[in-house]
């Protein structure tokens, strides 16, 4: 056998669908063999591996053994002269593996081989060629010279920016997403190092491969789709940790004395400063609408004052300076507060959630109002102005960032973007009908035509046409149907068009329509798949927030609702459970199975089930239950459910 082809997939089913169909069509006429090990995703990626790619060997982990593992479980039953170790959020052009082996065939001194790798939007990825890591090298990257002087030996020695992307160069280390080896030389070497759980294993694997006699070759005669992001998400705390932690056990593991402890020093500052700037930038992602938010409204709550105390009580000064320092901290935290909790900051463009938050905030200040003492009530006259100026100065602002970046005044509505689909008639009708069905919306220009001698009644124009028709119906996203096109065109049409237009791709038979538009990003699926409620974010927030706040007034009223409880004991136990985190209200009735194919949630001390009284369910009622829970799911169902069983809030669960 010429080739094993090893996939390991964590929750990334549709990334996954999309790889194994281009690996399908790359391997036609080789002799070759595909593992995907999964390594307990819960997004049903092992279903769909069985139903769809009966010729795939698939090893269903029933935990996560990370990476290196996962691989070694596949490589140590694979029987091919090669084996490729490929990520599942890749696409390969039909030539990939027959090239790739070819070049390995003429040289027998290659250990490894990678490929060169393009994004989601036709950007090269400077990570298909590396060098080795050292102190210097370390420090480039972290401090940022390296992209100040991409194409610099000195500073970018990482990317190895002076090597030229379109030739095929001796290079250190192979990119993880694509690593081709001869299987005598892991046999030789030795397999992936399971001491990296992940991020490490390529530039260790690499290493021992040059240092056991071979050399590893960036090959840019075929290139890959590489995703990037989907497996891993890159913008946060964990990312920094685990990556730079990888690179301290290779330096602890390859160098030795001065050069080693310069190394690891290195990395532990680069830890920290990463995390620094991981922590500012997130900061800043998720501050500058509240920040702003909050300086509106103090500086309108500063006028009112000053207009209200002249015009209304004739003294400029009739207010003390408590409310400065007292009201209108007050005020700034409960109507923030509120928009964040109505969803205002989670689509910061949507003034229905900023009205709504406002308005909930003003009827919180007005209940905690009449408890304050006198000399800390200000007039009510300044908490309505106030709200009327905060409705008015926040939708006013979110209109003008609106109409900044899309110069138009339909405010929380995203533009929909001129959008074609080239593809045949028959396959580009059914991407259409997806498009419908999973409510995306677009302005639909037309089709182009894959072949020549389109009728122009039916189409755009020819795909050979495609940079003239972009310009003229400013196509701002294109489709392709890969049924009716190659792989190797489609991914030279990205590369020619460039970034500023978003692709996607739609497999053939597949329901999903997949792509990312940058490699720091989280992909864009759109998919006729069923969408819960219960996993958006807000939701999220809201029945935790609503866990905490039934439970304390719950508690505070325990000495009356004490009649009504069967079990007083475990109620009080149910209650530091749903205070610490560990239980909600509500949850699944069958918890361990619909975790599996539900948005996970908390062990609830209520079901869906017990919403219905005191009827007979059968077990695939209860389960249908959870399913229009999670489907439709908002807090009055909770409130509800609390309502018709509340004698049962000291039931003993599993956590």
């Amino acid at each position: 056998m010429k080739l094993s082809i090893i996939i390991v997939n964590y929750n990334v089913r549709y990334f996954l669908e999309q790889a194994l169909l281009s690996v399908r069509r790359a391997t036609e006429g080789l002799s070759a063999e595909v593992f995907v090990v999964d390594n307990n995703s819960k997004d049903d990626s092992v279903e769909m591996v069985r139903e769809k790619f009966p010729e795939v060997q698939l090893i269903a982990n029933k935990h996560n053994p990370g990476f290196s593992t996962a691989n070694n479980q596949a490589i140590k039953l694979s029987k091919g002269e090669y084996v490729l170790l490929l990520n599942p959020d890749t696409v390969v052009e039909e030539e990939t593996f027959k090239k790739c082996c070819d070049f390995m065939d003429t040289h027998p001194n290659a250990g490894g081989l990678g490929a060169k790798m393009i994004d989601g939007s036709g950007n090269f990825l400077p990570e298909s060629k590396r060098g080795f890591p050292s102190p210097w090298v370390a420090f480039c990257k972290t401090f940022g010279l390296s992209r100040f002087f991409p194409k610099s030996k000195r500073f970018n020695y990482y990317h190895l920016g002076y090597l030229s992307e379109d030739g095929n160069h001796e290079v250190d280390v192979l990119a993880g997403a694509f690593m081709l080896m001869r299987k005598s030389v892991l046999d030789e070497i030795g397999l992936l190092d399971e001491t990296f759980f992940m991020y490490g294993e390529d530039i260790d694997l690499s290493y021992r491969i040059i240092k056991g006699g071979y050399k590893n070759y960036y090959f840019s005669d075929t290139q890959i789709i590489h995703y990037k992001g989907e497996s891993t998400k890159k913008g946060s705390l964990n990312y920094v940790k685990v990556f730079y932690n990888a690179m301290i056990i290779f330096a602890k593991k390859h160098f030795v004395g001065q050069k080693a402890a310069g190394f690891i020093l290195m990395l532990q500052m680069a830890i920290y400063f990463r995390a620094f700037l991981t922590l500012v930038a997130n900061f800043l992602k998720k501050a500058w609408f509240p920040v702003i938010d909050a300086a509106l409204l103090i500086s309108g709550l500063a006028a009112i004052k000053d207009i209200w105390a002249t015009n209304y009580y004739g003294n400029y000064d009739y207010y003390s300076d408590s409310f400065y320092y007292f009201n209108v901290p007050l005020y700034l935290l409960v109507w923030v507060s509120s928009i964040f909790f109505s969803g205002g900051y989670d689509d910061s463009s949507n003034i229905r959630r900023v009205t709504r938050g406002m308005l909930i905030g003003t009827v919180l200040i007005a209940a905690v109002y009449g408890f304050l003492p006198l000399d800390l009530r200000p007039s009510r006259a300044i908490i309505l102005f106030g709200t009327v100026w905060g409705i008015f100065a926040l939708s006013m602002w979110r209109t003008l960032v609106h109409f900044y970046q899309y110069g138009n005044l339909n405010v929380g509505k995203s533009p929909a973007q001129n959008l074609t689909i080239i593809g045949g008639k028959a396959e580009g009708e059914r991407v259409l009908n997806l498009l419908n069905k999973a409510h995306v919306a677009s302005n639909f220009m037309g089709f182009i035509s894959p072949k020549k001698g389109a009728d122009k009644t039916q189409f755009l124009g020819e795909i050979k046409e495609l940079e003239k028709l972009v310009s003229i119906y400013k196509i701002e996203e294109v489709i392709f149907c890969a049924a009716d096109l190659t792989n190797t065109e489609i991914m030279a049409w990205m590369v020619k068009l460039g970034n500023k237009i978003e692709y996607k791709i739609v497999s053939e038979n597949s329901n999903s329509i997949v792509g990312s538009s940058s490699k720091n990003t989280a992909g864009t699926l759109y998919t006729i798949d069923i969408q819960y409620a219960i996993a958006t974010t807000i939701a999220k927030r809201n029945k935790r927030v609503f866990d905490f706040m039934i439970g304390l007034i719950l508690l505070i009223s325990s000495p009356i609702l004490f009649l009504l409880m069967h079990n007083k004991g475990g109620f009080f136990k149910n209650m530091v459970q749903i205070f610490i985190g560990k239980k909600t209200f509500v949850g699944y009735a069958d918890g361990e199975n619909n975790q599996r194919v539900l948005p996970k949630i908390k062990t609830g001390i209520l079901l869906p089930k017990d919403g219905v009284g005191a009827l007979e369910i059968d077990a695939e009622t209860a389960r249908l239950l959870d399913f229009f829970y999670a489907k439709d799911y908002s807090i009055w169902q909770d409130l509800e459910i609390i309502y018709r069983a509340f004698s049962q809030l000291g039931r003993k669960t599993r956590t």
